[in-house]
C-alpha cells in the first residue's frame, strides 16, 4: 500500500458508479437467485448485461450478441479488495449479487469527452462508458438510455442519466 500522497480540501464528487442524484431508479428485474457476477467478476461503474443463462453477469454481452446493456452497475459496496496490498477495489467477485439498474442518474469514468446530452455508449468489451452523436456508430460499443448530464474531459467523471437529457 503506498503512502498518502494528497489531501483535497473539498470531498470528492463521487466515484464511478455511485447515484448521481434523488432522481428515482429502476431496477434490471430479474428472479430469485438470478443477477450474480460472472467468471472473473463484474466491475462497479460500467454496464453489465445478463448472460444466456439469465443468472449471471459480465461487463461484455453474451457471445454473438450486439443488444444494448441490461443495466448499468451500481456501486453498493458489494465489490471487494482481493489483493491484501491493494488499496481498493471495484471487481465484485464471481458469484456475488450484482445490482443492475436500467434508469437513474449515476457517476461513471468517461473513456471520452463528454458534452451535455450527448448519448453514452457501452463498450462491448468491458462495458466502459464513452460518448456521442445519438444514432452515432462507436467502434466497439452499443448505444444505451443514458445521457451525459454534464460535461467533462475523457479520464473524468461522468454523470450520466435516462432523464436528463438535454
Amino acid at each position: 500500500m503506498a503512502f498518502q500522497q494528497q489531501v483535497n480540501v473539498e470531498p470528492a464528487l463521487g466515484v464511478a458508479g455511485d447515484f448521481a442524484s434523488m432522481n428515482p431508479t429502476a431496477n434490471t428485474l430479474a428472479g430469485e437467485g438470478a443477477l450474480v457476477a460472472g467468471a472473473g467478476g463484474v466491475t462497479v461503474g460500467k454496464f453489465g448485461w445478463i448472460q444466456a443463462d439469465g443468472q449471471t453477469v459480465l461487463n461484455a454481452p453474451p457471445s454473438g450478441s450486439t443488444a444494448a446493456p441490461d443495466g448499468f452497475v451500481h456501486r453498493d459496496l458489494t465489490a471487494q479488495i482481493d489483493n491484501f496490498y491493494d488499496e481498493a477495489g471495484m471487481v465484485v467477485p464471481e458469484g456475488f449479487m450484482v445490482s443492475l439498474y436500467q434508469a437513474g442518474d449515476f457517476f461513471a469514468d468517461a473513456s471520452t469527452a463528454a458534452t451535455r446530452g450527448q448519448k453514452i455508449f457501452a463498450s462491448t468489451t468491458d462495458g466502459s462508458v464513452s460518448t456521442g452523436a445519438a444514432g452515432a456508430k462507436v467502434a466497439g460499443s452499443v448505444e444505451t438510455k443514458f445521457y451525459a448530464a454534464n460535461a467533462c474531459a475523457a479520464g473524468e467523471l461522468v454523470k450520466i442519466s435516462t432523464w436528463d437529457h438535454s
